[in-house]
């Protein structure tokens, strides 16, 4: 869908996570991650939104003129497997149309820090995604961020859950960089622009 759709219409962009100190390095959490520096970006510091169970900040993004676009960044503070709920008070309050949601979240079938970015799809076993669906559909964007599979036979619930490795930790800020300005791109240029920058 392109983003002339409904173009006067904000973004919210969601990093998908779990709340609380000790998630706060895990990979599970990466969607966070994310959307705290995007917060950064704007010059605004997250803040408890109102009823919705979520912390969020509101700002704008990309240059002056017609690209320039109205975002809600938020994190749900609900837990990972409920997240749809906190999302769709949000979008209903903000009147944000499903097609202008982008879900940011940890990928397990996608090497460490590569991303992928799209539009609907299935949620590929992963709680966060499930709950939105479920919740509000699923033609919603996603960008997704590479986390790799579990060494031997750990499982994946405890791999999602662990921090990263230290040898993870070197690259992280670039990774984390590289999907903040991806986030970006989708909502100023478009889906396949920033996949043909970024869907490396």
């Amino acid at each position: 869908m392109d983003v002339t759709t409904d173009a006067a219409a904000p973004w919210l962009i969601v990093g998908l996570g779990n709340p609380g100190p000790e998630y706060a390095g895990n990979r599970h959490n990466v969607g966070f991650m994310v959307a705290d520096l995007l917060a950064d970006r704007v010059g605004g510091r997250f803040k408890r939104a109102g009823r919705a169970q979520a912390q969020v900040v509101e700002g704008r993004i990309g240059p002056p003129g017609p690209l320039n676009r109205r975002v809600v960044l938020a994190k749900p503070m609900s837990f990972m497997n409920l997240s749809g709920g906190p999302v769709n008070a949000l979008r209903d309050f903000y009147k944000v149309p499903v097609a202008h949601v982008v879900a940011i979240h940890d990928e397990l079938d996608i090497d460490y820090g590569v991303l992928r970015l799209k539009l609907g799809g299935g949620d590929n076993g992963h709680n966060g995604l499930k709950s939105m669906t479920k919740a509000f559909g699923s033609d919603y964007h996603r960008v997704r961020f590479g986390i790799g599979r579990p060494p031997g036979r750990m499982p994946v619930a405890d791999f999602v859950l662990k921090d990263f490795s230290s040898g993870e930790r070197k690259e992280l800020d670039y990774f984390v960089d590289r999907a903040a300005d991806a986030v970006e791109a989708l909502v100023i240029e478009g889906l396949e622009r920033a996949q043909s920058t970024y869907n490396s």
